[in-house]
């Protein structure tokens, strides 16, 4: 018999056996999403459909091979081309082969008693996949669900909820330039009477921007998510609230400035960057394409990180920036003499400045040590 001690520290059968199962539907879906993978970069969307079709048939549940199989091929996707190992067209081929993938996956019909959910992209977020497998998870678990896609404009969103009268709304959204946007989505949803659900990159790992913004609930991911919506719904909202009673910082009218003096800011930059950044003059036609396309996204980041009032957004935005010029063989120092000149057309907004200080420190640190700059 075994000893008492042994009894206390002992696990459960059933407990040993749930663990090791899920710990072979992990090592089985990382084996289908390699295959899925494969197919991915060989531009073959049939054999993207065999692979679906052939771990369903082996017993991997139509959710793991949504999440864990066509959600890790796609989260590669990010990765190969961060690292320069893909192109922009590799890249919406490889997205277009998954998006065919999950439509191929069987959908049961909703459960009329679980309740309506409406899963949307914010406007002018037009990275949908995000929103897509969140829509697919839920009809999995039996809501039923209108899935709208990407961009979907607020007044749209909000007629359309008004005919529909869903229990929720899921926003999506993957870049924090589209927060104020989410806001007014949210707000605006509120008013009429319906909860808000937001996720995706755009609002912080940890959810911090969804609650600055007032969002009724925030979730990481698809899996978690569904998991929250099954314990509870959000209540819905009674009174309706103004934005600008979220962010009192935006009385200072920082964000509106840079906000309306986007293009200027940015011809501006561009023309002076020739001459702070010699090197500059020897690009090509497509490098200096880029490198004002650049400069386009650090002005849209910097005025979403003044109306957020969160520099993180800024310089986490200028971290990201700096690792892909580094693999393209661009010193990251090249995007300081360009914070200089937009700090020399805002000396007069001091939360801008102070954004613009913490991410000249970001990119300092960013440095290599065998930046060819520095020779």
């Amino acid at each position: 018999m075994s000893s008492p001690a042994k009894q206390r520290t002992s696990a459960p059968a059933h407990r040993v056996g749930a663990r090791a199962k899920q710990a072979a539907d992990r090592e089985d879906a990382h084996a289908w999403a390699q295959k899925l993978w494969d197919a991915v970069r060989s531009w073959d969307e049939y054999a993207a459909l065999d692979v679906v079709e052939g771990a369903l048939d082996a017993g991997l549940d139509a959710e793991s091979v949504l999440l864990d199989v066509i959600g890790a091929a796609q989260h590669r996707v990010g990765i190969e081309w961060a690292a320069n190992r893909m192109s922009v067209a590799d890249e919406h081929t490889a997205t277009a082969i998954n998006e065919r993938a999950v439509a191929a996956l069987p959908v049961p019909r909703p459960d009329g008693a679980k309740g309506r959910i409406m899963v949307a992209c914010v406007d002018e977020e037009w990275h949908a996949l995000p929103a897509r497998m969140l829509a697919e998870t839920l009809k999995l678990r039996g809501w039923r669900v209108d899935y709208l896609g990407a961009q979907v404009p607020t007044g749209h969103l909000v007629a359309q909820v008004r005919r529909a009268d869903p229990d929720l709304v899921c926003l999506s959204s993957s870049i924090p330039t589209r927060l104020p946007i989410a806001h007014q989505a949210i707000t605006a949803l509120q008013a009429a009477g319906t909860p808000v659900m937001v996720g995706g990159a755009a609002f912080g790992h940890d959810g911090r921007y969804a609650r600055l913004l007032g969002a009724d609930a925030w979730a990481s991911e698809a899996r978690s998510a569904a998991d929250n919506l099954a314990a509870t719904l959000p209540d819905r909202p009674k009174n309706p609230r103004l934005t600008v009673n979220d962010l009192p910082h935006l009385e200072d009218q920082e964000y509106t400035h840079v906000v309306r003096s986007a293009v200027q800011l940015l011809e501006r930059t561009f023309d002076g960057l020739e001459e702070r950044f010699p090197a500059m003059r020897d690009y090509t036609d497509d490098q200096r394409d880029r490198t004002e396309e650049d400069l386009g996204q650090i002005i849209d980041f910097l005025g979403a990180a003044l109306y957020m009032n969160e520099p993180d957004i800024f310089t986490g935005f200028l971290a990201w920036t700096a690792e892909i010029l580094e693999v393209r063989r661009v010193p990251a120092r090249s995007l300081l003499p360009a914070l200089d000149l937009l700090a020399d057309q805002l000396y007069d907004y001091p939360r801008a400045l102070h954004i613009l200080d913490a991410g000249k420190t970001t990119l300092a640190t960013a440095n290599r040590p065998d930046d060819p700059l520095d020779r």
